[in-house]
């Protein structure tokens, strides 16, 4: 699992409209929020991204990019962005390797049953690549008020 204070993982994986996005992208110039979900268009998911997108002139005033990011095709992303009107970015990280290197790919149980899956996870990183802010086993209600907090003492 990652902590605060050190560098971000590279990453360079595509969004909804099939364009490379990469860590070094902002590198300079954008604090980044990378919050991994486990599916597109299931209720705790659509809360998370739906808050995140009420506040995103908040967080581009403050040079900050937001990504979501699960293991859904870019089409299931194009689906859901236009179904609940998201402004928020979704990298479809169908390999899992960004899950992996961000350490959300977990064991859950639920109902008895273990398994494999995306732990509800959030990141803010700096515009210099360094994690200023990790969470694991997220709560979605309320989670995007939090991360514009922590983004407003950057």
């Amino acid at each position: 699992m990652l902590n605060e204070q050190q560098p971000a993982p590279a990453f360079s994986v595509v969004d909804e409209n099939d364009c490379l996005v990469s860590l070094d992208d902002f590198k300079g110039n954008k604090n980044v929020v990378l919050y991994f979900y486990p599916k597109d268009d299931t209720p705790g998911c659509t809360i998370e991204a739906n808050q995140f997108s009420q506040f995103i002139d908040e967080f581009s005033a403050l040079d900050t990019v937001v990504y979501g990011v699960s293991k859904d095709n870019c089409a299931s992303h194009v689906d859901f962005i236009s179904k609940f009107s998201l402004q928020v970015g979704l990298l479809a990280d169908t390999e899992g390797k960004l899950c992996d290197a961000y350490g959300v790919w977990q064991e859950k149980e639920k109902k008895d049953v273990k398994k494999m899956g995306i732990v509800r996870s959030t990141f803010v990183i700096d515009k210099e690549g360094i994690i200023r802010y990790a969470e694991y086993g997220v709560v979605a209600e309320g989670h995007a008020q939090l991360i514009l907090d922590v983004v407003k003492k950057l």
